[in-house]
């Protein structure tokens, strides 16, 4: 059995968590077309007979306007560190900029695979000159081009992550609170229905956890830092709100295999994003 742990990294909506998705054949991450929907290195682990790999999504790394995008981008810095392998995902969609350039100065000596993510949105005689432009800035241990979306070429990229995976020594995973997967679910639904409407500042946090015999009861709040936010989260006469706890619930049922109560509400916390105690409070930040 081999072990290893992959990071990875890229900036804001290039694909990463929709990637890691892909590669478990499951939900580790949450998904939105909105930047900096991941908030934590979240972890998820990949295993067949004779492979395990830790795969590591980070938030994605921007120019910071607040303490929380400080934050942020230290948890993905801290993802790059002893680790076996970096996968450096970016949209071929875009133009190569300052933010890739940025970050591929960040790389070091790791081994580090190129992915060029969303291949199904752009012609195939469009690629060749990516790959170019990216391989005169560093020397990508490999160049894979995928959709994470539609899963396409993801099999290509697990055998060429596999080829870095070397180690004897066993791997353990230590399992984060389910409240912290529950609250980033009610968040994906907050950022799915809301579309364009709501920044990526609005979190969740979970209030109460009762798990009885047949049913689990859940109070959660959604924390935004604008009153109008709040009222579009809401909806009129509160149909938003309950469209999110519908969805949301639905798939906590999936999991649990049990009734769900959810209690959502919506708190107005203004400028929590630059508040050191609320990030603490959020579990964004160590105390």
């Amino acid at each position: 059995m081999k072990y290893g742990i992959v990071s990875i990294i890229g900036r804001p909506n290039v694909g990463k968590s929709t990637l890691i998705n892909s590669l478990l054949n499951k939900k580790v991450s949450i998904i939105s077309n909105k930047p900096q929907t991941t908030r934590n290195n979240i972890e998820g682990v990949y295993e067949d007979k004779d492979t395990k790999i830790i795969f590591v999504d980070t938030p994605g790394i921007h120019k910071p306007k607040y303490k929380l995008g400080n934050i942020l981008n230290s948890k993905a810095y801290i993802s790059m560190e002893d680790v076996d392998l970096i996968l450096m995902v970016v949209d071929v969609t875009e133009d190569l900029g300052k933010g890739d350039k940025y970050l591929i100065n960040k790389l070091t000596d790791i081994p580090t695979i190129l992915v060029l993510n969303k291949i199904d949105l752009v012609k195939k005689d469009e690629l060749l000159p990516k790959i170019d432009e990216y391989s005169k800035l560093y020397n990508f241990s490999h160049i894979v081009p995928i959709s994470a979306y539609k899963k396409d070429n993801i099999e290509e990229l697990l055998k060429t992550i596999k080829e870095f995976i070397t180690s004897d020594e066993e791997l353990f995973v230590q399992d984060k609170d389910e409240n912290f997967y529950i609250s980033e679910l009610v968040r994906e639904k907050v950022l799915h229905l809301t579309k364009e409407e709501i920044p990526h500042t609005v979190t969740c946090i979970i209030e109460e956890f009762e798990e009885k015999k047949n049913i689990i009861n859940i109070g959660a709040s959604i924390i935004v830092d604008r009153e109008n936010i709040k009222k579009i989260i809401i909806g009129k006469n509160g149909s938003m709100i309950k469209e999110i706890g519908t969805r949301a619930r639905i798939e906590i049922e999936e999991y649990y295999k049990k009734k769900v109560f959810l209690n959502l509400n919506v708190k107005v916390i203004k400028d929590w994003r630059d508040k050191e105690k609320y990030l603490v409070e959020l579990g964004l930040k160590d105390r």
